[in-house]
């Protein structure tokens, strides 16, 4: 049959139509954004969140990585990023300015009772590890000087240099109030350092001493010693996903697959994880696509980069 232009006009007309009322009509995507902080262990955290949330749902998963400080916690008061990965400890002391405590139960009660009050969010389950602070020094001074103890290390500070990131240098919870706690007065005024170069100024005996953290992949394999906080001075640090509460109640199906992880990593797998992207130049999304295949049997992991 012989289709006059007219009748071709008519068709082509009327299919776009059709087209541009499907178009209007589609659901708009789902997305949510996920943030983390400035080092090796948030942005694999960050990586195995973002996959399992895409392997389990049909929400898209922007990544925000890399954010210094608490932009993370700023970003998602705002509106800016919807969801990622805080510690307990930090959020305790740091951000709503409590006296520090030990108990793990009760700083993580109180986290939920408040941030969905003050920031309209949520806490959800721990990933099963904490990552406190660490006070390390290396292994040979520890036998030299027998350092054990962060009180061993009161009386012995004055013979030794120290380097410690922007955040613990100044925070409440960090350096001022462990100085105070075991009279540590070093021999000069502690460096100021990125977290990245900590490990390498002790490594290279440009400092004696750095504060890094107890999941840090670095420790075992630079032969360093954590000394041990006799006195309880750091809070918990439990890990923890905490979202938004508008998100939570926009895509109700976040809730269970986000508590898949919850209690699913030890610290040392942490320390594992960290040490694969640290030491071995592994690229942070591969090692959480890894290890969610291994744990919860999401989706082939991908093939190991060649190093």
């Amino acid at each position: 049959m012989k289709i006059s232009k007219y009748d071709f006009f008519f068709y082509s007309c009327s299919l776009l139509c059709l087209l541009a009322v499907a178009g209007c009509t589609s659901k708009p995507q789902k997305k949510v954004v996920i943030c983390s902080k400035d080092f090796t262990e948030q942005v694999i955290l960050a990586e195995m969140l973002a996959r399992h949330i895409e392997a389990k749902t049909d929400i898209k998963v922007e990544r925000e990585l890399n954010l210094g400080g608490s932009l993370c916690h700023q970003s998602l008061t705002t509106g800016k990023i919807d969801l990622y990965i805080e510690y307990t400890g930090t959020a305790y002391a740091n951000l709503l300015k409590q006296k520090p405590i030990s108990d793990p139960k009760k700083v993580l009660d109180y986290l939920k009772q408040e941030y969905p009050k003050q920031f309209k969010a949520e806490w959800m389950e721990p990933l099963g590890f904490e990552n406190s602070f660490a006070i390390i020094v290396r292994g040979d001074d520890a036998k030299k000087l027998n350092l054990q103890t962060l009180s061993q290390l009161g009386k012995a500070a004055p013979k030794l240099r120290a380097a410690f990131g922007p955040e613990f240098k100044d925070r409440e919870d960090g350096f001022p109030g462990l100085a105070k706690t075991y009279d540590i007065k070093f021999r000069e005024e502690p460096k100021e350092l990125l977290l990245g170069l900590l490990y390498q100024a002790l490594e290279q005996k440009e400092v004696d001493v750095i504060a890094g953290s107890t999941t840090d992949g670095l420790i075992q394999s630079l032969g360093l010693v954590v000394l041990k906080d006799d006195k309880n001075y750091f809070p918990p640090y439990q890990a923890v996903p905490v979202v938004r509460s508008q998100v939570l109640e926009q895509y109700p199906e976040l809730r269970p697959v986000i508590a898949e992880l919850g209690g699913k990593i030890s610290e040392q797998d942490m320390r594992q994880l960290n040490y694969q992207v640290d030491k071995q130049q592994q690229e942070a999304g591969q090692v959480a696509q890894q290890f969610l295949h291994q744990k919860l049997g999401d989706s082939k992991p991908l093939t190991p980069p060649k190093l």
